[in-house]
């Protein structure tokens, strides 16, 4: 499996998919031609449905300006969901070359017919044989991940907890309405100054988590700059959980360090052996992963062994398989932004209710993230980040937006 550093990406919202990779695939190809007249770049599928309210198109232009780009557009399943085909042409209008890219989650993106070699530090490919390598070794999942990425990880972790942190502060408060045609309200500070006298401990945790959720989302849904774990669309669920945990938890940040770790590795698995994308496997991919991760983050730090983080993580998967990407008019806000909220509570429980039943669960959690990936290409390619179904299809104008 691939470094932690492959899953954690800092950078603009609102999709990593959508934006951060195709944004990427553009800089490479900038850098790589020289004398460039124009560029036509054709987006298949999913980007081709949803790019604009995903800001494909201005990710692109603004990456390779001042060369004047044109777009096209096609479906065509046999295709991977986020294909690009980028035609370069010289400035006496010959055409120079064609590069074909597919953007495959959480920032990644793989140029056809140049599929490099990645540094892979991890040889284990299943949760099962890190378990049976941190027994045998007497490890930590934190103690195994230093182990095999070196101590220079920490570092990095530092720096993804802090842009984290960064995310949900300026989130909280920042006032006004989010870009786009829907009109959303942030909601963010409101959530978190909300008074309430009869508000009990258990009410206010709720809330705090949900404001934490909500400020990441709309910071992404805004373009700002958050951090894709594992995705942009389910950024606010790990760093709502973990800031609660600091905050008002009052965990030390080196724990904090350590849960991100533990998430990681979470988050690797069902990269490495599903998918993270919402384009491949819907929304529980990408939300039911940060939901996962979260999960097994915060057994970690709750001092939960390696066997009831396993079913925290599996019981938080579990019950998101299914979940549909169906963003409305393709902007990551309505379902998307609510959805990180509750996923982020559901994190919580998962830990909670693991920890009242204990570890012998009959699922593992290697099964349940082999069934997400299956569960995901039986579905219905409307209900797989193109806008076609779900509340995309029924969403009925400004009535609905006023309830969000």
């Amino acid at each position: 499996m691939l470094s932690l550093k492959e899953l954690y990406q800092i950078g603009h919202g609102p999709s990593s998919s959508h934006t951060m990779g195709p944004a990427k695939a553009a800089e490479i190809i900038k850098n790589k031609y020289k004398d460039i007249g124009h560029i036509t770049v054709k987006l298949y599928n999913s980007l081709a449905l949803t790019g604009q309210g995903h800001l494909t198109h201005d990710a692109i232009k603004h990456v390779l300006n001042p060369h004047p780009v044109d777009f096209l557009s096609e479906i065509n399943q046999v295709k991977h969901p986020n294909n690009m085909l980028f035609s370069i042409y010289d400035k006496e209008g010959n055409l120079m070359n064609t590069e074909e890219v597919q953007s495959i989650g959480g920032g990644r993106i793989l140029f056809i017919g140049d599929e490099s070699n990645l540094y892979e530090p991890y040889s284990e490919r299943s949760f099962d044989e890190i378990k049976m390598y941190c027994k045998e070794h007497k490890l930590s999942l934190y103690d195994y991940v230093v182990q095999k990425e070196g101590k220079e990880i920490v570092d990095f972790l530092y720096t993804i907890w802090e842009a984290m942190k960064k995310a949900v502060e300026r989130g909280l408060k920042t006032q006004g309405v989010l870009p786009g045609p829907l009109k959303v309200k942030r909601k963010a500070p409101m959530l978190y100054k909300h008074q309430d006298v009869k508000e009990d401990v258990f009410t206010r945790k709720s809330r705090l988590i949900t404001s934490y959720a909500y400020a990441v989302s709309e910071e992404n849904a805004s373009g700002g700059i958050i951090v894709t774990a594992p995705t942009c669309g389910a950024c606010g669920v790990l760093p709502a959980v973990l800031y609660d945990a600091y905050m008002n938890d009052k965990i030390h940040e080196e724990i904090i360090i350590e849960g991100l770790a533990v998430a990681g590795i979470v988050g690797n698995l069902i990269k490495h052996n599903a998918s993270i994308s919402g384009a491949v496997a819907g929304c529980q991919a990408e939300v039911g992963s940060a939901c996962t991760m979260a999960a097994a983050a915060y057994a970690f730090i709750k001092n939960a062994d390696i066997d009831t983080i396993e079913h925290a993580a599996e019981i938080a998967m579990e019950h998101h398989l299914g979940l549909t990407c169906d963003p409305v008019n393709g902007y990551v806000q309505i379902p998307c932004i609510e959805r990180n909220a509750v996923a982020a509570l559901r994190a919580i429980d998962a830990k909670r209710l693991a920890l009242i039943v204990g570890s012998s669960n009959i699922i593992s959690l290697d099964t349940v993230i082999e069934t997400m990936y299956h569960t995901g290409l039986d579905m219905n390619v409307s209900y797989k980040e193109t806008s076609l179904g779900g509340l995309a299809k029924f969403y009925k104008g400004e009535k609905d937006a006023n309830c969000w």
